[in-house]
């Protein structure tokens, strides 16, 4: 038992980036700058406002019908940054940020909200938490380029606090767009929000982590329901870096990868303790 739970810390470890964990260096603090990132109420953390359920879904007519998907993504992002009832009222924030990735991508994955790197640079999950979703991403063998990245708002809010209901029922129907244009094989939410969003539930992460579940899209568009693996936010995968954490955040991805009859990278099989 204590051979197999080595084997799987000393896998997470390699794969998932324990070389720079904040705490590997001696006196430093845990994460300081995950704080620039939208955090979810996550475990051990006082619970926010429980994100807002979307109202019923409104189709954005002049998008749907546009041709290949890379096109129809850039018309829905003009679209969004003229017309969005959120952002282009909102006034805290420098830029939008739309998503990015590939248009063909079999995996979505999906944050709360721009942070404060995110707001400067115009791109979503680049700053440490971001970075982190870059480690995760390559451990499954795949590049940034070949996944899509999202939030439920474009926009940052105020001191990165967790979206306003008001908030989410005016920009999230854009999200819904991305996810209907893109189709992914699969759904990754970062975190409860993001989760709790894309299966209306108020149900906390700590449940529906590792569970798979499905998110129903309107029926009106003929796009088949998709799968939804949720995991933890990589902000509180920074503030939480033990071994059960990053096992267990590995474990979800590597969930993912069979849905879509891949394998993980060798060396991560070679070192499973169920291989």
């Amino acid at each position: 038992m204590e051979k197999r739970a080595a084997r799987r810390r000393l896998m997470s470890d390699m794969l998932m980036g324990a070389g720079d964990s904040p705490r590997s260096r001696a006196g430093a603090a845990v994460a300081p700058s995950a704080a620039n990132e939208p955090i979810s109420a996550e475990p051990g953390r006082t619970p926010r406002e429980t994100p807002p359920l979307t109202p019923e879904w409104q189709p954005i007519v002049a998008i749907t019908t546009a041709g290949p998907r890379a096109e129809a993504l850039a018309a829905l992002r003009q679209a969004h940054d003229q017309t969005c009832p959120h952002c282009t009222t909102a006034t805290t924030h420098t830029q939008t940020v739309f998503g990015e990735g590939s248009p063909d991508a079999e995996i979505m994955f999906v944050g709360e909200a721009p942070g404060e790197t995110e707001d400067r640079l115009g791109r979503p999950f680049v700053g440490r938490a971001g970075q982190k979703l870059d480690e995760m991403i390559q451990a499954m063998g795949l590049t940034r380029e070949s996944v899509y990245i999202a939030n439920i708002l474009k926009s940052r809010p105020p001191d990165n606090r967790t979206p306003l209901p008001d908030e989410v029922a005016k920009c999230a129907p854009f999200l819904t767009e991305q996810i209907l244009l893109i189709r992914p094989r699969v759904l990754v939410p970062l975190g409860g929000p993001a989760t709790q969003f894309l299966l209306q539930t108020q149900v906390g992460i700590t449940r529906l982590r590792g569970i798979w579940a499905t998110w129903q899209a309107p029926e009106a568009r003929g796009c088949p329901d998709i799968p939804i693996m949720p995991t933890f936010h990589p902000a509180y995968l920074l503030r939480n870096y033990t071994a059960k954490t990053r096992g267990e955040v590995w474990n979800d991805l590597c969930a993912v990868l069979e849905r879509l009859g891949k394998q993980a990278p060798l060396r991560a099989r070679q070192q499973s303790p169920n291989s």
